[in-house]
């Protein structure tokens, strides 16, 4: 594993004029050769090369120069020795046999397709995910790894599929987190799963969550029957709860105020009659009795 080391470089700037200079010192040598080639001096040749030799080397000498924009830095190698990685931006000047690579630190986005897998369960689903990250170790990004944007993505594919095989879509045990409840605690896994993935490749992760979760459309109908089913079972106990307590409290009121004194079985009639006014759909018609309970 390489790790970054930080390379001091030149001011661009200043090497910028010591170029020039040179250039023009190589310009002024040649003239010279040439005039003294007029004149037939044997000395002109000579005084020629030399002009082209300092021309040539002001010219190579330009080829150090580049730049660095913010949150951008610059891996140095010198016939494939990792010399260092500059990191500030500005204009600057390195020795012209270096070859220079950039990288990106700014922090990018990767929107995952939508992945058809199994949860913990085995029920098939759709999930995709969205990961905000950026490179932190360049050496380690562009050394030892072939291609580390390739490799967020195969890792972040990776992690999805383990994360969904991991928990319940929405239906697990017991206080137990699901990925539709546990969105905080479930983002939270999946940025440490892909950290750890992704530290090889010196990448940081900032941010990982959700961005879709459904069931695949195969079982879609069905589990969506079985939602409603659940609720519509889920408001019928809320009714019959709430009646319950409203009969209990009608029957300890009127034996509490001696507004009439109730047997047993005009008790269950009476609950009976209030039960199917309280949780019954359509309206109640009632029917008068004209005679007596026991009749």
């Amino acid at each position: 594993m390489i790790k970054e080391k930080t390379v001091t470089l030149t001011n661009g700037w200043l090497m910028l004029v010591v170029n020039i200079c040179i250039l023009l010192l190589g310009i002024a040598t040649f003239i010279v050769g040439a005039m003294a080639a007029d004149r037939k001096e044997t000395s002109a040749v000579y005084v020629i090369i030399a002009g082209a030799l300092v021309g040539g080397l002001a010219i190579l000498l330009m080829v150090g120069h580049f730049t660095l924009l913010p949150n951008e830095a610059c891996l140095l190698t010198l016939f494939g020795s990792y010399k260092g990685t500059a990191r500030e931006s500005g204009f600057w000047w390195t020795n012209p046999f270096m070859t220079r690579r950039k990288v990106s630190l700014r922090a990018r986005n990767l929107e995952g397709a939508k992945l058809k897998v199994n949860d913990k369960q085995g029920n098939p689903i759709e999930i995709a995910a969205v990961v905000v990250w950026r490179v932190e170790e360049t050496a380690q990004a562009c050394f030892d790894v072939q291609d580390y944007e390739q490799y967020v993505r195969i890792q972040s594919e990776t992690a999805v599929r383990h994360l969904a095989n991991s928990y319940a879509y929405d239906h697990g045990e017991q206080n137990e987190v699901t990925l539709r409840s546990g969105f905080e605690e479930i983002s939270h896994t999946l940025s440490k799963e892909l950290q750890d993935r992704l530290a090889k490749a010196g990448v940081a992760v900032d941010e990982a969550r959700l961005t879709h979760l459904a069931y695949a459309p195969e079982i879609a109908q069905a589990m969506l029957r079985r939602q409603q089913a659940e609720a519509v079972i889920a408001a019928r106990q809320k009714i019959v709860h709430g009646a319950v307590s409203m009969v209990q409290m009608a029957l300890q009121d009127l034996e509490k105020q001696g507004v009439v004194k109730l047997d047993e079985e005009r008790k269950a009639a009476m609950v009976s009659n209030l039960l199917v006014v309280l949780c019954g759909e359509s309206e109640v018609h009632p029917v008068i009795n004209t005679g007596t309970l026991y009749a």
